[in-house]
């Protein structure tokens, strides 16, 4: 393996939670993490791979920025679908108010097919979770069926 290989794979290795300590950094857009039902980084998988190898460099400032630019939408996703909330006892909203919700949204945004290609083949990311987070966000490409 040459340098230049190894130096991908140990970027890669460390990426993922590079990007969830960064979207932990808008507390004001996630639920506590007591209301979180399932470890943080579970959903991670699909949405880091919709990212293309060319848009790995600045990934997590392109985050901060699509953060920042969605706060009050983000607010009002979690203000209307928070854990606990009647629309999210259907199980369907269980992604709202965790960390990697903020990377699919801006997947979700940024990407829609690559999200649904890759949600697709792995089957890891559920199809209800994606499809009631879309209809929650209300991207200007919806994919649900």
């Amino acid at each position: 393996m040459s340098t230049e290989q190894h130096g991908v794979v140990a970027y890669a290795k460390s990426w993922p939670p590079n990007v969830l300590a960064a979207a932990e950094r808008f507390p004001w857009a996630l639920a506590a993490p007591a209301g979180r039902h399932w470890p943080d980084g579970e959903f991670l998988d699909v949405p880091l791979r919709a990212v293309r190898a060319e848009e790995r460099v600045g990934c997590i400032e392109r985050l901060e920025a699509f953060v920042e630019q969605h706060r009050a939408r983000l607010e009002e996703l979690l203000r209307a679908y928070w854990p606990g909330s009647r629309p999210a006892s259907h199980g369907r909203y269980a992604l709202i108010g965790r960390p990697e919700t903020l990377v699919i949204l801006e997947r979700m945004e940024t990407s829609p097919f690559g999200l649904r290609s890759e949600q697709e083949k792995e089957k890891e990311l559920e199809t209800l979770f994606l499809d009631g987070l879309e209809f929650a966000w209300g991207p200007r490409i919806r994919l649900s069926r």
